[in-house]
């Protein structure tokens, strides 16, 4: 836990830990972060993790505070047009951020923003549909729905199983499917029908915002 004591002098950040943590991570997977392993891999001892990051909690939060952070990049912070055009760039930054650290995706999916880094942006992507005369409770729908919709597209192109990574089907054998008994399936999978990944989410991505700027009402902010 940090204390008033002097600083380490390790030349360790908050954000150097919290980047060598998702490094770690990409390479040995979520069950394997421990701050004795992450400390080990830091070039220090683990209990000096807990000066900068006071909790495992706390570690996975600011991960999850960093690919967000990243994925907004310069978008929510001024004047921009219509409300769906950051929201859509942010989720194809969040897509394509989630399949370069695929193990981070439950960890998205199941932690909501608790740091104020992550919290700080939530509120500039609300300010800015706010800003477009959306109403509050929409906003928050909106984004919600759009987060909702990427992390799950993303995980299951990842196709990896939490804890279990290695163990999912072999796609090839999808290849071989029986036409008499499934012709639809067969013929999707033989001509990639309908399987392309990263058409299906921009599709479905537009379709949502196209709904939701369908039925928002704006000009009635409140």
């Amino acid at each position: 836990m940090a204390s008033g004591r002097a600083r380490p002098r390790t030349g360790l950040t908050r954000e150097k830990i919290i980047d060598a943590a998702l490094a770690f991570v990409d390479e040995h997977g979520l069950s394997a972060l421990s701050s004795r392993k992450l400390g080990a891999a830091l070039g220090v001892e683990g209990m000096t993790i807990y000066y900068y990051v006071p909790s495992k909690a706390a570690l996975l939060d600011g991960m999850a505070e960093r690919l967000l952070e990243l994925s907004a990049g310069e978008l929510f912070t001024g004047p921009t047009g219509p409300w769906t055009e950051p929201v859509r760039d942010f989720a194809i930054a969040l897509r394509r951020l989630l399949l370069d650290h695929p193990a981070m995706l439950t960890v998205l999916a199941t932690r909501p923003a608790a740091t104020p880094t992550a919290l700080a942006l939530l509120e500039r992507g609300i300010t800015v549909l706010r800003q477009d005369d959306v109403p509050l409770g929409d906003a928050l729908d909106v984004l919600n729905a759009v987060v909702t919709f990427t992390i799950g597209h993303t995980l299951a192109e990842a196709g990896q199983t939490p804890h279990h990574e290695g163990t999912e089907p072999d796609p090839e054998q999808f290849t071989s499917l029986d036409p008499n008994t499934y012709p639809h399936l067969a013929q999707a999978f033989g001509t990639g029908a309908g399987l392309d990944s990263e058409q299906r989410f921009h599709r479905t991505l537009r379709i949502l915002l196209a709904g939701y700027a369908a039925e928002i009402p704006t000009g009635e902010a409140g």
